[in-house]
């Protein structure tokens, strides 16, 4: 798959990307339960090795797969695939060249606000290749977001650095504990009125698990966090802590996990 792929890739730069754009339709495994995101691996690997000799014609095929009409693609389809491998490529060639970074947060920030998850979720991982190789500056970027964005905003911020691997980096720890903190604070604050938002809702459930996984990696300061918010007394918070004490992940805390049980 993956010569194929090169090959593909190298006609796509040459300008003719139909072939490339067949293929990725075709091998996407949409419609289904699980998009191909080892073949979207493979696409920004090969782009990455591509931007140092074809810049521009790098990202003239980047903009070609994550192009306006794309947008109005229905969720779970081969063209939404697309989308996804060219947002997942850009996250990660912008990480490797820097005059590209402020292009590349301004599109992830738009595109976080997509009606599509598996597009979301592209964002995110598009984020994290962003956060391994410039990290102060894609957190700053997530505190933007998180403090002056909307609730997917505030998602996208949450869950790209709610990652194991990420979050023994230097620095990722204070800063994800950060990010969870003000997601948590700006939750309580929104009125009973507006919570039947379907992206207030998102913001939710990302929390019901984002914060459990902050909370194995830095135990001591995840519980009193969680401690905190049990007394603030507030339902769709309660829940948020319900759902990440029930992750497998904080079975060893058996101990804090009871304590914050009890405060609910």
């Amino acid at each position: 798959m993956h010569d194929t792929l090169s090959a593909l890739v190298e006609r796509a730069l040459a300008g003719n990307q139909r072939p490339l754009e067949f293929y990725l339709r075709e091998q996407s495994h949409l419609p289904g339960p699980k998009a191909n995101l080892d073949l979207a691996d493979d696409m920004q690997s090969l782009l990455v090795k591509a931007v140092s000799r074809n810049p521009e014609q790098v990202r003239s095929l980047l903009y070609y797969l994550i192009n306006s009409d794309r947008q109005k693609v229905a969720s779970n389809t081969p063209e939404e695939f697309i989308m996804l491998c060219g947002i997942i490529a850009f996250g990660a060639c912008a990480a490797v060249v820097p005059a590209w970074r402020g292009e590349a947060y301004s599109l992830l920030s738009q595109h976080a606000c997509s009606a599509y998850w598996r597009v979301r979720e592209g964002v995110a991982l598009a984020y994290q290749h962003l956060l391994y190789t410039c990290a102060q500056e894609t957190l700053d970027h997530f505190m933007q977001l998180a403090t002056t964005g909307n609730y997917l905003h505030q998602r996208a911020a949450i869950v790209a650095i709610a990652e194991p691997a990420i979050l023994y980096l230097p620095e990722m720890l204070p800063a994800a504990l950060t990010l969870q903190r003000i997601a948590l604070e700006r939750l309580q604050s929104v009125a009973p009125t507006e919570r039947k938002n379907e992206q207030f809702r998102i913001l939710r459930r990302t929390l019901g698990y984002t914060l459990s996984v902050i909370t194995a990696a830095a135990p001591e300061q995840g519980f009193a966090l969680m401690r905190e918010c049990a007394t603030w007394n507030d339902p769709d918070i309660r829940e948020v802590l319900r759902e990440n004490l029930k992750k497998k992940r904080l079975a060893k805390f058996a101990k804090d996990a009871e304590e914050v049980a009890k405060l609910l």
